[in-house]
């Protein structure tokens, strides 16, 4: 098991991709600490972990709040110890729209829950991973960070964000011991933000969800979406020991879409 006698901090693990994380985490032997909005989801991510052997404890959490962000981490504490990995998943798209008719409402409301958030989780989570002199941070960006899409920029501008941090913060803890890295996922298809977001494009521009997700995946390598098991796979590298010359950096899990 990659992460036996690890615990684990998980944001956004109701759906898709961070239940896809919390899930693989349990199964590589972590205790996991799930959060996310909604209070049916967590309990069902935390049953189903459950029923496999695993140790989970789900926190219902508004990672923009900083008195969340802070029951999270106390609750990973309480039930479990501490904090060996934090995995800042929680996300929201935000509005399908060109900038000019995004209300600073609907950008504030994206960078609290994709930017503030991570922040708050990590901030909160360093002085023990400094203390103890190990630990692993993985931020969950996205392509959108890398490449040029329309109507999107609330949520690029969000991802871009989570790389600078990346970066800066592993220059400042790589000599403390913990290391600091991204990942970027490209069309996860079977999503629920994905696929609402492929109907919002679609509707722009006159097509139907099928014909853009098929467009969509013809810039593609593999000609295929991402599952979130592959990018729960790559998350589980990037916060095992298997991963422990890598820090700084942003790992791609797209196919082949995007290049840099």
């Amino acid at each position: 098991m990659l992460l036996k006698d690890q615990i684990a901090v998980v944001t956004g693990a109701g759906r898709g991709i961070g239940r896809a994380i919390a899930e693989r985490f349990a199964a590589e032997g972590a205790s996991v600490v799930l959060t996310a909005r909604t209070a049916a989801e967590v309990e069902a991510a935390a049953a189903a972990i459950r029923s496999h052997g695993g140790r989970p404890a789900g926190v219902v959490a508004d990672v923009g709040k900083e008195q969340d962000c802070a029951r999270i981490v106390e609750t990973a504490r309480c039930e479990f110890g501490s904090v060996h990995i934090l995995v800042n998943n929680a996300g929201i798209f935000g509005p399908v729209k060109p900038v000019e008719e995004i209300t600073a409402a609907e950008w504030d409301e994206v960078q609290a829950i994709n930017v503030r958030g991570a922040f708050l989780l990590t901030r909160l989570v360093l002085p023990e991973m400094y203390a103890r002199s190990s630990g692993a941070i993985v931020y969950v960006s996205s392509v959108a960070a890398k490449a040029a899409f329309p109507w999107n920029a609330p949520y690029a501008a969000s991802k871009a964000a989570l790389l600078a941090l990346t970066r800066s913060l592993a220059a400042e803890a790589a000599r403390k011991g913990v290391r600091v890295n991204a990942l970027c996922p490209g069309i996860v298809a079977e999503t629920q933000m994905s696929q609402e977001l492929g109907r919002a494009l679609a509707e722009r521009i006159g097509i139907s969800p099928e014909k853009e997700l098929a467009l969509a995946l013809g810039n593609v390598l593999q000609a295929r979406a991402t599952t979130a098991a592959e990018v729960a796979a790559a998350a589980v590298f990037l916060a095992s020991d298997q991963a422990s010359g890598i820090t700084g950096q942003a790992l791609n899990v797209d196919g082949g879409m995007v290049f840099s």
